[in-house]
Parts: C-alpha cells; structure tokens; sequence
C-alpha cells in the first residue's frame, strides 16, 4: 500500500462542559517520531499519547498539538493561595521597615506576584478529560491518514506509469542486444582476417573468443532480474503493508541491473537507453523518500 508521509488532520470533541482541539501534521523522517505539544493537565500523558500514534501512523515525523478549554459559568478557573498571599505580605512588610518606608502595603503591591493566584485543581475531571481528548485524537489521525492515503494514491498513479515506461525501454533493450551479438562476432571475424592477412585462423580457439564474447555482452539474466523486480514492486504497491523501505531497496535492484546492463553493452543505442533508465529510477527514488 502506497501512503505518503506528508499530511495533516484536524479534529475537535465535547463532553461534560470540556471541548479538545487536536491538530496532526506529518512530514518525512526515516523512522516514527512524535512530537506532542500538550497542555499541562495532559503531561503526564505524553506516553499514552505517543503509543496511541504508534498504532496508526508506521512512519514519519508527527506533530500533535493540543488545546482544551472548560466551561467556566462565569467563574475564573483560579484559587487564592493564602499562605503564599500571607507570605509576601510579611516579606514586603520586612522591606518597608528596612529601608523606612511609612506607606502600608496594600492590594496592588501583592497583586505583582502572579503566584497567589493558582490554577483550579481539576483532578475530578481528569479521566473525562483523557475520554474527550482520545476521541479528538483518534478523529484528527483519521484525517491525517485520509490526506496521506490520497496522495499515495497519485503517487501509485505514478509509479505505475514510470514502471511501464521502464519495461518498454527494457524490451527495446533487450532487442538491440539480440542484434549486437552476431554483429560483434562478423566485426570480429574481420579484424582477425585482417591481422592474419589470409592466414586460416585457429577455429577451436576462434570459437571460444566469439563464446565468451557473446557471454560478455548478454544481457538475458540482468533484464529477466529486472523485470522481476518490476513485477515484484507492483505486488507491494497492491498489498495491505506500508511499501516505502521494500520498494526503496526494489529500486536500488533495478538500478543496480541496470548499471550491468550498461557496463555489457558496447551498442550506443542500448547505452542511450540506459540513461534513460537510470534517469526515471532517479525520479522514482526521489518520490519514494516521501513514502511510509
């Protein structure tokens, strides 16, 4: 199955007066890893919202970032901290002393230190919290999925035509070479009739050169490998695992075929060929880096 690591998935769940924001953004990275921008009651979570991840996303670098907002009714989610509001008085009361001061402390002098005033302990709410969150989560994963399945389908679209591409050049290949053998071996009959100048040359020996010869330039094993992996690379486009590593390594393969197919050939036909081979497994590679 082809599926592309980029994409993004946004989703949003309420329940019991919480409402969770949850945004998912993927990019290309050779293993998993998430990064998950939480808020502080979801901390602890960081864990669990990772192995959540894990289940559903192979590949890539994920980015999760949360926001949670609660129902107030019109009350501030703050309390007073009064042994610490007590504390500061009696610090500044010091101070006033110490350098003389007559004017008494007063409300806006306390109200400089934002640490009188702490956050509503929610621990009631935390289990409810983790439901509505999870299925906000599990809403913007399955969008995020979605948009990286659709463009794996155009990149399959893809593949699938620069593979036909590939197996056409393949065939043209092959029959070039098919041509180049008795070629080679009239080309070197001649040369040895001109370096003996009429002498009747060994034909035992004669043989075995034009026998290895022929062996040199037969490209038969290396174009069946190829087209083996051709057809091997369509199977793994079609199946149900992610694809990315298995047809990075079929693509190295074919080209390494390739490489052979040219180092044999001494044809310019076949050699133009080539290059064009190499040039649409470059594209193939590239757009590979972006798959799971």
């Amino acid at each position: 199955m082809i599926n592309s690591m980029t994409g993004y998935g946004r989703a949003e769940a309420k329940a019991g007066g919480i409402t969770v924001s949850v945004e998912v953004r993927s990019l290309n990275n050779r293993f998993l890893e998430v990064v998950a921008r939480l808020p502080r009651s979801l901390s602890l979570r960081e864990n669990d919202v990772k192995e959540i991840v894990r289940k559903k996303i192979g590949r890539g670098k994920i980015n999760v970032l949360v926001t949670i907002d609660h129902e107030s009714n019109g009350t501030a989610p703050l309390r007073i901290d009064a042994s610490t509001a007590r504390a500061y008085h009696a610090l500044l009361n010091q101070l006033r002393r110490a350098v003389k001061i007559r004017e008494t402390v007063k409300l806006q002098h306390l109200l400089q230190f934002s640490e009188i005033f702490q956050p509503e302990e929610l621990d009631r709410t935390d289990d409810q919290e983790w439901e509505v969150f999870q299925t906000a989560l599990g809403g913007a994963l399955d969008g995020l999925a979605a948009m990286r399945r659709k463009e794996g389908v155009e990149l399959e679209k893809d593949f699938a035509e620069r593979l036909q591409q590939l197996s056409e050049m393949l065939e043209r290949v092959e029959s070039l070479s098919k041509d180049q053998v008795p070629r080679e071996r009239a080309r070197l009959r001649e040369r040895i009739a001109q370096i003996l100048e009429g002498e009747k040359p060994d034909e035992g020996r004669l043989e075995l050169e034009l026998a290895l010869m022929a062996d040199k330039l037969d490209v038969t094993e290396e174009c069946v490998r190829f087209r083996s992996h051709v057809k091997y690379f369509r199977q793994v486009m079609a199946g149900e695992e992610a694809a990315g590593r298995k047809l990075n390594f079929l693509v190295q393969e074919m080209n390494r075929e390739t490489n052979t197919i040219g180092s044999k050939s001494s044809d310019t036909a076949i050699a133009h060929l080539v290059v064009q081979m190499k040039e649409e497994l470059e594209r193939i590679r590239e757009q590979l880096q972006n798959i799971e």
